[in-house]
């Protein structure tokens, strides 16, 4: 597991589960030519994404950032739609580090839709249960509302298998919530109404999480954001902020669905300085 350490903090990458989404829809309206130099796509026009959660370490806490792909929750038509060719490892990934699920201290959920949420339940006889019991889950509030009445276009994401088991858990905030004195999570809207992303700051080190308003390193341009982004001006707004922001104090941007690079760190114009790339394996 490949693992990056930023001032106090130190981030783990759990594996949450593979799925191949089209290329046309991950960029929106960005031209095929333009986007495949930056990010690679198979035959079918598909390219590869992660859905795998990130450990924060930091100050004897363990903090995890979305949960993954779940297991044995989709059906056979979900797992061809959404071109999943692996579910989650997630406590396989903790036991690796000498954890268990009963060692996270907090969850922290960007946004609830299932590739991210998933993994919060697992089927136990006829139903679900939390695989987290016991343990607080922050989103916002916004996010938290919709999931639980989903409009028209998001009821196809926000499922009750990945919510109901878990509402005692749930913690909304508004705005924005400081988890602890180096970090913090900002409600930013775009790819969600609810959609959230988190800031580190440990003196001169930083490091963003952006989530899925910047979903891979091919999204670096900050007009480059998805089809599936159901406001994606905020996108576009909230990006130029952050993108900013993160390239002044030479921030590490953190990714949850690349599928060749863990973080990247950027200078002051935008160009790659340092990395953590993921280790490659074949899928069966």
């Amino acid at each position: 597991m490949e693992q990056l350490k930023v001032g106090k903090a130190t981030l783990t990458w759990l594996k949450g589960g593979v799925n191949f989404l089209d290329g046309g829809a991950m960029f929106g309206v960005v031209p095929k030519p333009l986007w495949t130099r930056r990010y690679p796509v198979n035959d079918k026009n598909q390219i590869e994404l992660r859905t795998d959660p990130i450990l924060i370490q930091l100050d004897g806490k363990n903090y995890l950032v979305d949960s993954g792909m779940g297991n044995g929750k989709l059906t056979e038509k979900q797992m061809r739609n959404f071109g999943v060719l692996e579910e989650s490892f997630i406590e396989d990934s903790l036991a690796q580090l000498n954890m268990t699920t009963a060692d996270i201290d907090c969850i922290l959920m960007t946004h609830l839709h299932f590739d991210h949420a998933c993994g919060l339940t697992k089927l136990v006889g006829d139903s679900y249960e939390s695989v987290f019991p016991n343990t607080p889950i922050i989103t916002s509030a916004v996010e938290w509302e919709e999931m639980r009445n989903p409009n028209i276009r998001s009821v196809a994401t926000y499922w009750k298998m990945n919510w109901e088991p878990i509402q005692d858990q749930v913690e909304a905030f508004e705005g924005e919530i400081q988890i602890t004195d180096e970090l913090k999570m900002i409600h930013t809207g775009g790819h969600s109404d609810g959609h959230c992303i988190l800031v580190y700051e440990d003196g001169d080190d930083c490091f963003i999480h952006m989530a899925d308003i910047m979903a891979t390193h091919g999204h670096q341009n900050k007009l480059w954001v998805m089809a599936y982004d159901d406001y994606p001006i905020t996108s576009v707004h909230q990006k130029e902020k952050w993108m900013d922001y993160g390239y002044n104090h030479r921030a590490w941007y953190t990714f949850y669905h690349d599928a060749y690079y863990r973080a990247l760190q950027f200078d002051e114009d935008g160009n790659v300085v340092n990395e953590v790339k993921r280790e490659r394996y074949e899928y069966k």
